[in-house]
């Protein structure tokens, strides 16, 4: 089944605060956006997404991103990353309440489209999620058809996903699990090879990071 995916995203200037002093601070906003920017160009050119939804908390400041063939939407309120799931969830069900939903971070600057198809075909239309390759985290999260998404990022969600019924997700997509909030996580996604957007902005070779 195709994908409708949501992809929040904070203010690039407040956000990956873990990551300030992987570049000149001038540039830390720019960081967000180029992450940001690869992660959307592999999953727009994934197989099976048929449609995804940026909710972004000011969305002015994440515009050039519908370049890349996204919506973007504001964030409700203040509500934190879980609402504004929750939200995105709401707009893309009200056109159609029976697909099948995700939620996606932002921070995946090496991820290749061929491995978020992988995981889509595995989850096959269960809830499911995978996890970072530390195994606390969440990188993706996927509803079941017309079923509730259920979000519980944060500390831990892996286990929270887990422990809410979730599907924990076992092929073996590097690139899905890479995501990117300290310099070390940036120093492994460079030596995976990183986006275009990302290799722009740090240079060439992008490794040391950490």
């Amino acid at each position: 089944m195709d994908v409708d995916l949501i992809v929040p995203m904070k203010r690039p200037s407040l956000g990956k605060s873990r990551l300030r002093g992987a570049t000149a601070a001038e540039r830390h906003a720019g960081l967000v956006l180029a992450l940001a920017a690869d992660t959307l160009a592999a999953v727009t050119s994934a197989a099976r997404v048929r449609r995804v939804l940026v909710v972004a908390a000011e969305p002015a400041a994440v515009a050039e991103l519908a370049e890349l063939g996204v919506e973007i939407v504001a964030e409700p309120g203040d509500g934190g990353l879980n609402a504004a799931l929750r939200h995105g969830e709401s707009m893309l069900r009200a056109d159609d309440p029976a697909a099948v939903i995700g939620a996606m971070q932002a921070d995946l600057p090496a991820l290749r489209a061929e491995d978020l198809t992988t995981a889509l075909a595995e989850a096959a239309g269960r809830r499911a999620f995978v996890a970072d390759r530390q195994g606390t985290g969440t990188t993706l999260l996927l509803s079941s058809p017309g079923g509730a998404l259920g979000p519980r990022f944060g500390t831990g969600s892996a286990r929270a996903h887990a422990d809410s019924g979730a599907i924990s997700l076992t092929a073996p997509v590097t690139s899905l699990r890479s995501d990117v909030d300290t310099p070390g996580d940036l120093e492994h996604a460079c030596s995976l090879g990183v986006g275009k957007h990302t290799a722009a902005l740090l240079g060439e070779p992008c490794i040391s990071l950490g």
